[in-house]
C-alpha cells in the first residue's frame, strides 16, 4: 500500500510543499529513503524506527520505500521526522489515509517520540495557507510562530502519540482536546514594539548628532558618524531603532521569515515585532555578512532587513567585506549563486557606520593628535569612495564637554523624536501611495524630478555647490533626497535653500576622506 502525507521545506526563502510517499510491501526487509536528501534527513530513518518502537508501533519485516517528492528539490533539516512516521503508519494501515489529507506535518522526533522544535516553519505555513491546506500539525514549541499568520488551524503537539490520537478523533473531539493555537497579533505588537531599555534622552549634548539621526530615520537614509572615542557614536546608533516607526504586520512577516529560516526565532516565540538591529564585530567574514553555505542561509545584511545594520569602527572591517555592501545598498537585496541554484534574500536596511577621524581618534585637534597626514590618509582610505558615495548623511561629532556630563539637560526623548518622524513618514506615505517607493531615500530619478522641484534661485545655488564640491551624480541625487526629507520634517511642500544647505552640509564631510 502506498500512503501520501504532506510536509514542507525551504530553499532560501522559497518554501515548497513536499509529498512523503511511503510504500510498505512484502519482500526482502529493508528501509530505503530517496528524494535528494541531506544527511540530517537520511538520519530520520533511524529516529523514526526507534520512536515508533518505543511508542508501541514496531516496524514489521517489510520492504519499505519512502520518497520525498518532488525529487529535484533538496530536502534539509529535521522537520520530516513526523511526516515520515505518519506516512509509514498510514502505509501499514494504522492510520487511515482520509485522516491525513489536507493536513501538513512538521516536526523532529526524539527517540521517545517527543516532538521537538524545528526551523523554517513560518514560510512553510504561509505557503500551506496559500495552497488551501486546512491544518498544520507541528511541535507545540513552534505553534505560536505558525499561528501568527492566521487563516489556517495550527495544532501544537507534545509527542508522536498525541498526533496519532488526534488523527483518530472526529472533528468536534479534535477541537475540544486539541484546540488550534491562537495569537493576538494586535496585543503582541502593542506590548513589545517599543519595549526598549535605551532612549535618546540618555544622550546629553550632541544636538548635531541627534539631528542627523532624526533625519536619517525620517527618510531611511544611510549615515556615517565621525568622531573621537567616547563622544557617543555607538550610544546614538543603538538608539536609532527606538525612533523608527513600528513594523507593520507585513514587514514583520518579511523579517520573521528570514529569522525563522536562520533559526533565530526561539521556542514558543511568535513574530519578530521590533526593528532588527545588528552590530557585527569587525572580524566578520564575507560569507557571514552576505550569507553562505551549500544551501545559503541569510547573512547579517539580510537579518538587518527593515532595520539597522551598524558597523562600529567601520575602517577596521576587511576591505572586501565592506565592498559586499555595494549591491545591497543599491538593490536592497542580495543574490547568492550556487551550483544547485540561485538564492535571493531581501536586504533593505539602514546602514549606520561609525569611525574615528584618525588612528588615535583625536584629529583635527593637534594638541592631542600625533598622527601624520599619511597615517590619517591610510586609515581613512579603507572606506572606499563607492561606499562613501552611497551614504546619504555624514556627520562629524566632537567630544562632550564637562557641563553636558555633569548637568542633566532637557535632551529630547526617543518618543518625541519618533512623533516627528511619524509625521514625516505620513507625508511620504501619501506621496508614494501609487508607487513601490516607500521612503525619500528610495526615490528614483523620475521621482526626484517630480517631487524635488526647486525655484530658479535655489537651482542656481545647488549648481554652484555641485561644481564647487565636485559632487558625483549619485551624490547630487542623494542631496536632493535628504533635502526632501528635511522639507518633510518642516512640513514644507517645496524644498528651500535652508534644506539644500543642510543637506549639502552632510556631504561636505566626505571631502575629509580624500
Amino acid at each position: 500500500m502506498v500512503s501520501y502525507v504532506y510536509s514542507g521545506t525551504v530553499c532560501g526563502l522559497d518554501s515548497f510543499i513536499i509529498c512523503v510517499e511511503t510504500d510498505a510491501s512484502s519482500g526482502l526487509p529493508g528501509f530505503e529513503m530517496v528524494g535528494m536528501l541531506n544527511s540530517e534527513v537520511k538520519e530520520a530513518k533511524e529516529r523514526v524506527k526507534v520512536a515508533l518502537k518505543n511508542n508501541g508501533y514496531p516496524i514489521p519485516a517489510l520492504k519499505i520505500t519512502v520518497n520525498l517528492s518532488p525529487a529535484n528539490i533538496r530536502k534539509n533539516g529535521t522537520k520530516f521526522d513526523l511526516p515520515i512516521a505518519v506516512s509509514l503508519l498510514t502505509a501499514m494501515g494504522v492510520v487511515e489515509q482520509d485522516k491525513v489529507n489536507n493536513i501538513l506535518f512538521l516536526g523532529e522526533l526524539g527517540l521517545d517520540g517527543e516532538l521537538r522544535f524545528v526551523n523554517g516553519v513560518l514560510p512553510i505555513a504561509i505557503k500551506a495557507k496559500e495552497l488551501g491546506y486546512k491544518k498544520i500539525i507541528l511541535p507545540k514549541s513552534n505553534a505560536k510562530e505558525a499561528a501568527a499568520i492566521g487563516g489556517i488551524d495550527i495544532i501544537g503537539m507534545d509527542s508522536l502519540l498525541d498526533a496519532l490520537r488526534y488523527l483518530t478523533l472526529d472533528e468536534k473531539e479534535q477541537n475540544v482536546d486539541y484546540p488550534p493555537e491562537k495569537v493576538n497579533t494586535d496585543e503582541l505588537f502593542a506590548k513589545n514594539q517599543y519595549d526598549y531599555n535605551v532612549d535618546f534622552a540618555d544622550i546629553n549634548g550632541q544636538k548635531e548628532l541627534k539631528r542627523a539621526c532624526l533625519i536619517a530615520a525620517a527618510g531611511f537614509h544611510h549615515m556615517l558618524i565621525v568622531g573621537p572615542p567616547g563622544c557617543g557614536k555607538t550610544m546614538a546608533a543603538k538608539r536609532i531603532p527606538t525612533i523608527l516607526p513600528p513594523l507593520s504586520y507585513e514587514e514583520s512577516l518579511e523579517v520573521s521569515k528570514i529569522y525563522s529560516v536562520s533559526g533565530f526565532i526561539k521556542e514558543f516565540d511568535s513574530l519578530v515585532v521590533k526593528r532588527p538591529f545588528n552590530s557585527p564585530h569587525h572580524t566578520i567574514t564575507e560569507n557571514a555578512l552576505s550569507g553562505g553555505g551549500n544551501i545559503p542561509k541569510p547573512g547579517v545584511i539580510s537579518l538587518s532587513h527593515r532595520g539597522v545594520l551598524f558597523l562600529d569602527e567601520a575602517v577596521h572591517f576587511d576591505r572586501r567585506v565592506l565592498e559586499i555592501l555595494r549591491q545591497p545598498l543599491e538593490d536592497r537585496k542580495i543574490t547568492i549563486n550556487r551550483n544547485n541554484g540561485t538564492y535571493e534574500y531581501p536586504s533593505d536596511f539602514m546602514l549606520i557606520c561609525a569611525i574615528n577621524p584618525c588612528p588615535c581618534g583625536f584629529f583635527p585637534d593637534r594638541n592631542k593628535c600625533r598622527c601624520t597626514d599619511s597615517q590619517i590618509k591610510n586609515y581613512l582610505s579603507k572606506m572606499s569612495g563607492p561606499i562613501l558615495d552611497r551614504i546619504d548623511i555624514c556627520v562629524q561629532t566632537e567630544a562632550i564637554d564637562y557641563d553636558n556630563l555633569k548637568y542633566k539637560n532637557d535632551s529630547e526623548s526617543s518618543e518625541s523624536m519618533r512623533e516627528k518622524i511619524m509625521k514625516a513618514r505620513a507625508i511620504q506615505e501619501e506621496r508614494f501611495k501609487f508607487s513601490r517607493t516607500r521612503f525619500n531615500s528610495e526615490m528614483d530619478v523620475n521621482e526626484i524630478e517630480e517631487y524635488c522641484r526647486l525655484d530658479k534661485k535655489d537651482e542656481v545655488f545647488l549648481e554652484k555647490a555641485f561644481r564647487m564640491m565636485d559632487l558625483s551624480a549619485r551624490a547630487y541625487h542623494k542631496t536632493l533626497r535628504v533635502a526632501r526629507t528635511l522639507a518633510d520634517l518642516d512640513g514644507c511642500e517645496r524644498i528651500g535653500k535652508t534644506h539644500l544647505s543642510e543637506a549639502l552640509n552632510y556631504r561636505i564631510n566626505n571631502d575629509f576622506f580624500i
